[in-house]
């Protein structure tokens, strides 16, 4: 819907006007102000990332169901999450919950290559053949329990998850580079801080970035399904 609750229309232009109003009114106007980031968020197609039934918002300020119980977050939190990254454009990034691949294919415009890990196997099959049907070359989309990591491409110059965990997983920490950093939502399930934490010299230390919400992180190091649904009673 627009401002005047008309039904938003379909066409490449309204996508492309809708997709820029969002870059300026809920993101730069918010306080993101690398043009790096604006740029990537800008170029980015999120209606293509987005279920049919979900088209017409895609360019809304809300994150929107993804199917599996997964959703691709709001704008400002993708934009958010890629600024508190610093990417230059040399990394090698890890992302945690790769859902419909949005998140990868902004950070595949901010860096060298990104690795995405999806536990749920048909969100991974289908975020690895649209990323590749839309020419998002530098972006591999693996199965897996991502609180695990993804050890074979470590280390990593970022790392940055998607769903939120009780605690910071260990192999996480030990799969960054000296002087990356992990950008990760932690805390209850109903609610989370988004932390920034830095590697240097062996040492983590970490900054408290906004209160968030996202869904779990499931896996060994994160929740499992009955102690998250027990957090949320």
């Amino acid at each position: 819907m627009n401002g005047n609750g008309d039904t938003l229309t379909t066409t490449g232009a309204e996508f492309e006007a809708s997709r820029h109003d969002m870059v300026a009114r809920q993101i730069r106007e918010r306080g993101i102000h690398s043009q790096r980031v604006l740029d990537a968020m800008e170029k980015v197609p999120r209606h293509l990332f987005v279920a049919p039934e979900h088209i017409r918002r895609a360019y809304a300020d809300e994150p929107l169901p993804i199917g599996e119980g997964q959703t691709i977050s709001q704008p400002f939190m993708v934009a958010a999450m890629a600024d508190a990254l610093s990417l230059e454009g040399h990394e090698r990034v890890l992302e945690v919950g790769a859902g419909s691949g949005y998140q990868a294919a902004v950070l595949s415009l901010l860096a060298h290559n990104v690795i995405a890990i999806e536990a749920q196997p048909r969100l991974a099959a289908s975020s690895r053949e649209r990323l590749a049907r839309l020419g998002y070359a530098n972006v591999r989309v693996e199965d897996g329990d991502g609180s695990l990591g993804w050890p074979d491409g470590a280390p990593y110059d970022a790392i940055l998850v998607t769903a939120a965990a009780p605690v910071v997983p260990p192999p996480l920490v030990e799969q960054l580079a000296e002087g990356g950093r992990i950008v990760i939502p932690v805390g209850s399930a109903q609610q989370q801080e988004l932390l920034r934490i830095v590697k240097r010299d062996g040492r983590t230390s970490r900054k408290s970035l906004y209160a968030c919400r996202f869904v779990p992180l499931l896996g060994r190091h994160g929740w499992g399904q009955e102690s998250w649904e027990l957090s949320c009673g």
